[in-house]
């Protein structure tokens, strides 16, 4: 059984493309999981319960078609793929659907686990928990964090200055608000790569495909800033991947994996960035490999 939610949209979800921003997607992801853990008896809304007490482990998110704004609200199905004894997994589904056909604008997985935030750990799922879940469950792929190679190039470092408006009601920042964090840093990184190149009608526009986010250590509200660290992990014909990290000194937070496609802004069809661009990229994929 899935649950389905409908999410109401904000004009101010949208980016300069006109498209729902990226990183409103998991905004939205949000909203539908906690209505479905709404959903469920007492035992799983008390104060320790699914519904607040729970936090995001990983993020795995595949962006396949533009959002344009509208009226009508936008439908999200959320099940469960797997419950395990301190974790449980859900899938989404993103999509609004006429006359029977369904357009799909994004699937994504989630990895979480019941936490105690008066202590800051992790829990074993309670009985209730599970079999509130149990009605939900889909067995699917289970989701699983990656090894990552570390990221610490001064090309890419941004630093995160964490707002009073990103933090939740237990002092941590939202896990959405990462998704933030990491487009902030690899706009950064875009803007010193592209510094010098104005050839072809200027920077070649990308969207983004795929993100996924791996969670750590809560970051928290504070004067002092944060690291972030961006690289071109990979460049390919049409599209590159890059890798992140949020980072307290020597201390990683979060950890990304990005993948954006480069698209002809007439068509919207991948298309190969000009060779200046492809230049600078191939450099910052090298000076990556050496760091």
């Amino acid at each position: 059984m899935r649950h389905r939610y409908e999410c109401p949209m904000r004009w101010a979800d949208l980016d300069l493309l006109g498209h729902v921003n990226n990183v409103v997607y998991v905004d939205y992801l949000q909203e539908a999981r906690v209505d479905l853990l709404r959903h469920h008896g007492p035992a799983v809304q008390s104060g320790e319960g699914l519904v607040e007490g729970v936090v995001v482990v990983r993020h795995e998110v595949s962006y396949l078609a533009p959002l344009l704004f509208g009226r009508e609200t936008v439908s999200i199905e959320v099940w469960v793929t797997e419950v395990r004894a301190a974790s449980f997994t859900l899938a989404y589904e993103i999509f609004h659907e006429h006359d029977g056909a369904r357009q799909v604008y994004a699937r994504a997985s989630t990895l979480l686990t019941p936490y105690v935030f008066a202590t800051e750990r992790p829990r074993r799922l309670s009985t209730a928990e599970r079999e509130a879940l149990e009605p939900y469950l889909e067995p699917g792929e289970p989701v699983r964090t990656r090894r990552h190679e570390p990221v610490r190039d001064e090309l890419g470092h941004y630093p995160v200055h964490v707002r009073f408006s990103d933090v939740d009601v237990y002092g941590h920042t939202n896990n959405v608000k990462y998704f933030e964090y990491f487009q902030e840093s690899r706009i950064r990184l875009f803007g010193r790569l592209w510094e010098g190149l104005g050839q072809d009608g200027g920077p070649p526009p990308v969207v983004v495909a795929q993100i996924d986010v791996d969670y750590a250590v809560p970051i928290l509200l504070r004067p002092e800033p944060y690291d972030a660290w961006t690289r071109v992990a990979h460049l390919g014909s049409t599209s590159m991947t890059l890798e992140a990290e949020i980072c307290d000194g020597d201390d990683v937070l979060s950890r990304a994996r990005v993948v954006v496609v480069f698209v002809d802004p007439a068509t919207g069809r991948p298309s190969a960035p000009a060779e200046g661009y492809r230049e600078r990229l191939t450099a910052a994929v090298s000076a990556a490999r050496t760091c």
